[in-house]
């Protein structure tokens, strides 16, 4: 069986009314580097080596948790959680998700769901060992979420 892995670039489709958020959460609050700028593009590079393509355009504003819990929920790290959660928290452009879980969930501009975690935290928890999270307290997180 081939070996198949997650690479380090990702793309998303948001409303071009949501580029000014974008930029100034990913780059100014996560510290991204704006790497390339095009009238219907922003190049996002996190990090070391992760590159996120986000595409602008005349689509359907997904801010409001509708569809996110189908979609794939993101994980960043941090050396210092406390202080990037502060950050985060505090530049008003996330909403911050109540889940059953002790890391910090939020929905950054475009609608993207994220879970922040330490860099050397241990998270064999999300791979299977252990209990793991709790399912049903979830998904009823979800559905107060959503309504």
């Amino acid at each position: 069986m081939a070996n198949i892995v997650f690479g380090n670039h990702s793309s998303v489709l948001v409303p071009q009314r949501e580029r000014e958020a974008v930029r100034k959460f990913y780059c100014d609050v996560l510290g991204g580097t704006l790497m390339k700028a095009d009238p219907q593009r922003d190049f996002i590079r996190l990090a070391d080596d992760f590159y996120i393509a986000f595409l602008y355009g005349d689509v359907p504003d997904e801010s409001e948790f509708l569809r996110t819990a189908r979609s794939i929920w993101l994980e960043i790290k941090s050396d210092d959680v406390a202080e990037a959660g502060r950050r985060i928290l505090g530049s008003g452009l996330v909403r911050k998700l109540d889940l059953p879980d002790p890391h910090l969930y939020f929905q950054a501009p475009g609608g993207q769901c994220l879970r922040l975690v330490g860099i050397d935290e241990d998270l064999s928890f999300y791979e299977g060992h252990g209990r793991g999270p709790d399912v049903a307290k979830v998904k009823e997180a979800l559905g107060r979420m959503a309504s």
